[in-house]
């Protein structure tokens, strides 16, 4: 078995390293310093089209002037920060945006309540340290230093949940485009290309807020939840297929009618109200996004896969919608029961099979 098939997910580079190969092959516009395309052509690649014979699919469905405005950022010296609920694709385009500007997505900061201001800048490794003393060899580089040094792109993913001291360390690395090595009487200045792009989820607005003085190193792009169901069922639709794609399933891609169910379910859950505006429903504790669809999907045909048909059924689908929806036992549980009652059990033949499926759950 090659390699890259025992890989449980490739990065965006290597997963679409034929759509960025033709990109940069057919390149006819000016590049930029560290970038490996142009501007131009890394919108193609983010938002589809095509060059030659080769077919760009669309990695980020929604508002192109934002993608727009997020790539001509990355021209500038200054930071990009992606902002949104959860689900809206904040990692999935920065993933995307470092796979076409530089050909490596993989220097990213995973932002936790443990992330220390060393794995901003630098740490050591400590049996060198004490045996030779401070000096290049002994030193471990982070994602962002080893960005300044090639003049390239490093992630910062969900900036929000690190404490406040860690993300101030990159105020001084945003401001003076270099790092301090004191130990070593070093000034490692970032080479032109270099930049950074963060994610913040709303939701844990007020974990650790982040200062005015970092805020303004940024540029700062929302990306906003997808406006239709249309939308919303065509970047569902597209995920699933790439996920599964990577993944033994061995089931059939869920059919439309599945998809306009679940994405259905999580919009009106999501809202308060049916897509109608007609009546109005308990919101959830959850966020219900984009996101927990596709995983949702892709679970159904796990269970369609190994234990069914291989097609994904009412039955595959009810399995995973409980889970979904009731994340807190008491107030969520009634939102879910009255929904079933009000508003599924009403909606006719087509929904009946789910309805009783799910109605069998609880």
């Amino acid at each position: 078995m090659p390699e890259a098939t025992k890989v449980q997910r490739l990065p965006a580079e290597q997963l679409f390293q034929n759509e960025i190969d033709a990109l940069i092959a057919a390149e006819k516009h000016p590049v930029p310093t560290g970038w490996r395309m142009s501007p131009r052509s890394v919108l193609t690649y983010i938002c589809g089209g095509r060059v030659g014979d080769t077919v760009i699919t669309p990695k980020y469905i929604g508002h192109q002037r934002l993608v727009e405005i997020a790539i001509s950022t990355l021209v500038t010296d200054r930071a990009l920060l992606l902002i949104g609920e959860p689900g809206t694709a904040k990692s999935w385009l920065s993933e995307h945006l470092t796979a076409a500007i530089n050909g490596d997505s993989t220097r990213v900061i995973q932002g936790t309540a443990g992330t220390t201001e060393e794995q901003i800048r630098y740490s050591w490794n400590y049996a060198m340290l004490i045996a030779q003393g401070p000096s290049p060899a002994a030193m471990l580089k982070s994602p962002v230093y080893r960005a300044m040094e090639e003049g390239a792109i490093a992630r910062v993913e969900e900036i929000s949940r690190c404490a406040s001291e860690v993300q101030d360390a990159l105020i001084s690395i945003l401001s003076e485009k270099r790092i301090s090595v004191p130990e070593l009487g070093l000034e490692v200045p970032a080479q032109k290309g270099f930049s950074i792009i963060a994610t913040a989820n709303t939701r844990d607005k007020g974990v650790n807020d982040m200062s005015a003085a970092l805020k303004r190193r940024f540029n700062i792009v929302v990306l906003p939840a997808p406006e239709t169901i249309e939308e919303e069922m065509e970047i569902v639709r597209t995920r699933v297929e790439q996920l599964s794609a990577g993944l033994d399933l061995s089931a059939q891609l869920p059919a439309g009618e599945v998809v306009e169910k679940v994405c259905t379910i999580f919009r009106e859950l999501r809202s308060g109200q049916t897509l109608d505006g007609a009546q109005k429903l308990k919101a959830t504790s959850g966020v219900l996004s984009t996101a927990e669809a596709i995983s949702l999907l892709a679970n159904s045909m796990a269970l369609a896969g190994s234990f069914g048909s291989g097609d994904v059924t009412d039955r595959d689908l009810a399995a995973g919608l409980a889970g979904a929806v009731i994340k807190d036992e008491e107030k969520d549980k009634l939102a879910w029961k009255e929904y079933l009652q009000n508003v599924m059990k009403k909606r006719g033949s087509r929904w009946h099979g789910l309805y009783k499926e799910c109605q069998e759950l609880l």
